[in-house]
């Protein structure tokens, strides 16, 4: 039965929700302010470098530089003075206030990681693209397979398992593009052993997904261990894919070596991104898929064959998920190594609900993921006084941050890993 709320219940929510927000955003400003604004020395200034480097075909500009102590204050000031209006009137957008918020504190903290010293930002920026590739790729494959009511846990293991395929098939072939293939391949085999388990057999998607993502750390681990390591040359030296430079748009100051300059991996995230976007939102099939996640007995009495699109999506999405595991071998550093996946495909799913199973929201969220692995390589290289094992640690924090705050507000498809009986 459903509960009526009033107008004044709700405005009494909104109002509740608007002071939390305020409290939160008025600790944020206190905590920068004590981890950043204290303790700074008159007159240091933080250079943040614009170019990428000497191989960079983009038009050179200036650097930024920042006088340490104003650019704290300000910051810091300006997120109390968030923090207040909110808890006063209230913005009609808190989520935006917060995005404003949570980049005053990381420009904050770069700030003050950079004080006298030269911190290039367009190469970690370059760098988190490259990082978020994966996470992004993992993420769509999440997106294509929930879509339909299919839920993939084993994206690690099928990514683990692709980049290793793809590896000893390039160096085997000598062919970097049978490499992918090879990897797509492999991504869409183990996809379709899922789909079937999940599908044909209705064995716990959960259940399923685990046991390949456990065969997929054990058989490569073997693999490797038994093959690989002792025949690097003949087996595991595949090579990388070229950086592939756009012609004139790589020339854009900032923009064109962030997005411009990249490998061919990257380039195919891009296309992935906007074409499954298309086919999901403006496609017969898509509407189709779509119905099925939501309702597939409304689907399946319409017309629409509920096993074959689940079948097709999730395989589909397997071949996804290979191109993302090619990207730790072929894409990346021209070898296989053990685990090499690090726990990326879980992560690409919480990309996929950050991002309310949509690719474009899933592409923004694999930033997020993709800047914090790349902020912790930065920082151990500017040698901030924080534990590495901290850093390290900065990309499954965000995660689990990222889940705590979005779980139960992102609403997945209604029939989202129920198996479906045909009456």
């Amino acid at each position: 039965m459903a509960i009526a709320v009033t107008r004044p219940q709700a405005r009494a929510a909104f109002m509740n929700r608007s002071r939390w927000m305020g409290i939160l955003l008025l600790i944020v400003g206190l905590l920068m302010f004590l981890l950043f604004g204290r303790g700074l020395e008159p007159g240091q200034e933080a250079t943040f470098g614009l170019n990428p480097g000497k191989d960079s075909q983009a038009i050179a500009i200036p650097d930024l530089t920042l006088p340490v102590q104003p650019a704290l204050y300000a910051l810091i000031m300006l997120t109390l003075f968030l923090g207040g209006w909110q808890l006063a009137r209230g913005f009609r957008s808190a989520g935006a206030v917060l995005g404003i918020a949570s980049f005053f504190f990381v420009t904050a903290f770069l700030t003050w990681a950079a004080r006298g010293k030269s911190f290039n930002l367009v190469g970690m920026l370059s760098s988190s693209l490259v990082r978020a590739t994966p996470i992004a790729l993992a993420g769509l494959c999440g997106v294509v397979c929930e879509r339909c009511a299919v839920i993939n846990i084993a994206i690690e293991g099928m990514m683990l398992t692709s980049a290793q395929a793809a590896v000893v098939v390039a160096t085997l072939t000598r062919n970097l593009y049978l490499g992918l293939l090879a990897a797509m391949l492999t991504g869409a085999i183990l996809s379709a052993v899922h789909a079937v388990l999940s599908i044909r057999f209705r064995v716990d998607q959960i259940v399923s997904g685990t046991a390949i993502n456990i065969f997929g750390a054990g058989a490569t681990s073997f693999i490797s261990a038994r093959f690989l390591e002792k025949n690097v040359d003949l087996l595991n030296n595949s090579g990388t894919f070229p950086v592939v430079s756009i012609p004139l748009l790589s020339k854009i100051p900032i923009l064109g070596p962030i997005f411009f300059e990249n490998g061919i991996i990257v380039y195919l995230m891009f296309i992935l991104v906007v074409v499954v976007h298309i086919v999901l939102f403006y496609t017969p099939w898509g509407l189709r898929t779509r119905a099925v996640g939501e309702h597939p007995r409304a689907a399946d009495t319409l017309g629409i064959n509920v096993f074959l699109t689940r079948y097709v999506n999730v395989i589909a999405a397997g071949m996804i998920a290979g191109i993302g595991g090619a990207y730790f071998t072929i894409g990346s550093v021209g070898r296989f190594d053990e685990i090499m996946t690090a726990g990326k495909g879980f992560i690409g799913l919480a990309a996929m609900i950050f991002g309310k199973w949509n690719p474009f929201g899933t592409f923004a969220s694999s930033l997020i993921f993709g800047f914090a692995d790349s902020l912790q390589i930065k920082l151990q290289i500017l040698r901030v006084p924080i534990p590495s094992e901290f850093l390290l640690m900065a990309p499954y924090l965000v995660t689990m941050i990222v889940l705590a705050g979005v779980v139960g507000r992102a609403i997945p498809p209604a029939a989202d890993g129920q198996p479906y009986v045909k009456e």
